[in-house]
């Protein structure tokens, strides 16, 4: 079902009744797949449609000052352009990182939809802001952190973003980003970038393999990033046996 991990996504955070699920199971969309490093949009373009993460990463990105910079990373279950709605003409990039796939939905249906079923406009709503409540701690981690803790925090928000879709394997999840991407969304060096995965390798702490990273103490590395995962606002929250709701 293509819409899946969007309908997973957003019971993490809020709740829809069973009439708001299945209109978000049966919005019409099109499916569409894209390669290493292609654009799913560019600044610039004007989107007649919202996009839905339903396999891969995508990245967030602009040229500041003849630097790349990475200011957002989306898993599946986002929807990183819903912005579009109300502001229609894209200030960045949004670029496929390794395969993903994208269903995209028409902004004339989903104006239509957020009329009909305010269950849904709620969830959305409240969804645009957890993404603004993420840049915000991208902004303090990369402005006051240290290069160790500040590289940790990212791992550890994307296994907790990716454990709220039921997507983190043994604490262990797709990662198809290079250092240079790292480092981009970091503001590093490549070399100081390779220098800290290095130290959180030797630390027991982090391994990244390929196109997999493995948190290996997880509890460890939350201590070493200084991540707490309330800014991301989930009714459920990791526990050791897996997600459990947070009222439990």
């Amino acid at each position: 079902m293509p819409h899946r991990k969007l309908i997973a996504r957003l019971l993490a955070v809020v709740e829809l009744s069973e009439q708001d699920q299945v209109r978000l199971r049966t919005m019409p969309h099109i499916v569409k797949s894209f390669g290493d490093g292609d654009h799913v949009a560019r600044q610039g373009d004007m989107p007649v449609h919202c996009a839905v993460v339903m396999s891969g990463f995508l990245s967030r990105r602009r040229v500041v000052s003849e630097r790349n910079q990475i200011s957002a990373v989306y898993v599946p279950g986002d929807m990183p352009d819903l912005h579009t709605l109300h502001l229609p003409v894209m200030d960045h990039d949004l670029c496929s990182e390794g395969t993903s796939t994208m269903a995209f939905i028409p902004h004339s249906y989903l104006r239509q939809m957020l009329r009909d079923a305010p269950g849904v406009a709620n969830a959305l709503w409240r969804e645009t802001l957890i993404h603004a409540a993420i840049y915000r701690e991208w902004v303090e981690n990369l402005g006051s952190r240290a290069a160790l803790p500040r590289v940790a925090h990212l791992f550890c928000e994307l296994a907790t973003r990716f454990e709220m879709v039921g997507l983190l394997d043994n604490d262990s999840f797709r990662f198809p980003l290079t250092q240079q991407d790292l480092a981009d969304a970091c503001g590093l060096s490549t070399v100081h970038i390779n220098r800290t995965i290095q130290e959180l390798r030797k630390m027991g702490l982090l391994d990244w393999r390929g196109h997999v990273a493995y948190v290996l103490r997880r509890e460890e590395l939350e201590t070493v990033a200084e991540f707490n995962a309330d800014y991301l606002h989930a009714l459920k929250v990791p526990s050791p046996h897996g997600i459990i709701a947070a009222a439990e």
